[in-house]
Parts: structure tokens; C-alpha cells; sequence
């Protein structure tokens, strides 16, 4: 079995003899400079680009690809018939239900607005505990829509908080995902970018949601129509936004948003951890593995869904 791997120390290694190492599989390496030309049965894409990306793609002999992301947006459209696709959920589940607790967190206590006035050198007192507009997770209602591995994850982070969690999934009716958007403190998207959940939180779903609540997205930017979020923001109906992803994204300069005071963003980085590149070449290894042993690897995608 051949294999194109991003050339990197960490897959390197899965060539070795030791313990980090896949027996019988044979490799070759590419750069976004350089993308060999022989025949191979796999790729393993990672930060793999535009043209880069498609020339993997239109590997002679491919039979599968495992991309160590999540999403598969940036993959689908370019696979090649009959070629099977895999992702990596399971490397990214807990990284992103960390980040995303955290945000909660942030937004309840606050820590955006001190870190505003720490830049202004402002000591940001209030009059009293009445006014301060800070809270714990006690007793909030959160919503998860998406409730898979990262939701389950989350889910587990929150009860200790003593927050009350509660799922959307595709099988919810819109009765009761509206009746659940309409009680929620807290509204989260870990939702995969389809054709059904593109633009899917837009004026008429915000709408739906009890005034004061807040939003987050830690799932693709554009499940949120951008003007809609901005609407319901300046109106006041939302309490704020903690957001992993935005559309467009890269966020530009000058862009509304960045003005928000009550919306937290971070730059798409919730399942960034130090060792990420590491778990992504263990990971690769294990799926390896898996195969050489005539095995159904995790991870394996239908349009737009896990099996």
C-alpha cells in the first residue's frame, strides 16, 4: 500500500521500525511545492491548499483520502468518483468542547470586557453585583444543536457547572428545536457545513430565540447568516456571540463584527493544541492499521455525514 504523506518529521516517523512505524505500507511525501507524480492508493491531507489540494486529489490510483480535519467542506467537491472519504472527527472532539466551554465561561464572567478596559488601562469596577451583568453557568439553559461526539463532550464539561444541557438533532421536529431555541440561555452550533444548514440561524430562527440569549459557533461560519447575527445584536434581542468561525473568514479589517463589545472571536483555532500534529500522525497510523487489517476505518463520510 502506498500512501502520500505530508512531509513532515511527524509522519517521517510512520516509516520507521519502531513502534511509531506501519509496517508494509510504503510512502512518499509531499509539500504544497511539490506533489509527487507515481500512482497511490491514499493521501492524507493536511493544510494541504488550492492547487496543492487538487492535484492530491487527481493522485493516478487513489482509492481513499483521510483528511485530518473535521469538516469536509473544503475536500467533497473536488473528490474524485468512487474515491472513499474519511475525516478526523475524533482528533478535534475534545480540543473544540474545551474551547467552546471556555467561551462560555469568558462570556458569563465577563473576561472580554475587563480585557477591553485592561487595554484602555481602566479598572472596570460596577456599582454593585445587581448591575454587573455577570453570571455563572448555574441554572442556564444551554442548546446544543449538533449533539454528536463534540456535543456529548461539551455536555459533559457543562454539568458540572450546573448548567442544564439540552440536544438538537436532525431527527428533532421544528416544533420542538423551536420550543428548545426559545427556552435556551445559551445556543450552540456544532454543525457540519451542508446544503441543509447553510445560512440555517438567520433572522427568522433568531427570532426564536428568548431575549438575552447568547450564541455560539464553533461549527462552520457560514451555518450563521452574518447580517442576521448583526441585526439581532444591535437591537439588543441577542445577549452576545462567542464565535470560533465566521463568514466571511477570515474576518477582514473593518468588519462590523470586530466592533461588537458583547461578541467574543477567536481566529477558527478551537481544536489548535500544541500537540495537534502529533495526534494527527497517530491518528493516521491507527487508520493505517485499521485498513492493512481489511477493516472499516472510523471516520468514513457520505454526503456531508458520517455513516
Amino acid at each position: 500500500m502506498r500512501v502520500l504523506l505530508p512531509d513532515l518529521p511527524e509522519f517521517h516517523a510512520l516509516s520507521g521500525h519502531d513502534e511509531h512505524g506501519v509496517p508494509g505500507a510504503e510512502f512518499t511525501f509531499y509539500s504544497q511545492d511539490h506533489v509527487p507524480p507515481q500512482e497511490a492508493e491514499g493521501v492524507v491531507l493536511w493544510l494541504a491548499r488550492g492547487d496543492t489540494r487538487e492535484r492530491l486529489l487527481r493522485t493516478p490510483g487513489l482509492k481513499w483520502v483521510l483528511t485530518l480535519t473535521a469538516g469536509i467542506d473544503h475536500v467533497q467537491p473536488h473528490l474524485p468518483q468512487g474515491v472513499a472519504l474519511h475525516n478526523a472527527n475524533r482528533l478535534h472532539d475534545r480540543a473544540v468542547a474545551v474551547h467552546v466551554a471556555a467561551l462560555m465561561l469568558a462570556a458569563m464572567r465577563g473576561l472580554h470586557r475587563f480585557r477591553d478596559a485592561q487595554h484602555e488601562g481602566r479598572w472596570a469596577s460596577t456599582k454593585s453585583p445587581s448591575d454587573s451583568g455577570l453570571h455563572t453557568l448555574d441554572g442556564q439553559q444551554v442548546v446544543l444543536w449538533g449533539h454528536g461526539h463534540i456535543g456529548h463532550i461539551l455536555e459533559g464539561l457543562l454539568t458540572p457547572f450546573r448548567a442544564g444541557v439540552s440536544g438538537i438533532r436532525s431527527s428533532t421536529s421544528d416544533l420542538q428545536r423551536d420550543r428548545l431555541l426559545s427556552r435556551a440561555d445559551w445556543v450552540v452550533l456544532l454543525l457540519p457545513s451542508t446544503i441543509d444548514t447553510r445560512g440555517i440561524v438567520n433572522a427568522d430562527v433568531l427570532g426564536k430565540f428568548k431575549p438575552g440569549a447568547w450564541l455560539a459557533n464553533a461549527g462552520r461560519g457560514n451555518l450563521i447568516v452574518t447580517d442576521d447575527l448583526l441585526a439581532a445584536l444591535d437591537s439588543g434581542h441577542l445577549g452576545g456571540a462567542a464565535l470560533d468561525v465566521t463568514d466571511p473568514e477570515p474576518l477582514p479589517e473593518g468588519h462590523p463584527l470586530w466592533a461588537q463589545k458583547n461578541v467574543i472571536i477567536t481566529p477558527h483555532i478551537a481544536s489548535t493544541t500544541t500537540d495537534l500534529l502529533a495526534r494527527g500522525a497517530g491518528l493516521t497510523r491507527d487508520f493505517l492499521l485499521t485498513m492493512q487489517q481489511g477493516q472499516e476505518p472510523e471516520g468514513r463520510v457520505l454526503d456531508g455525514q458520517k455513516y
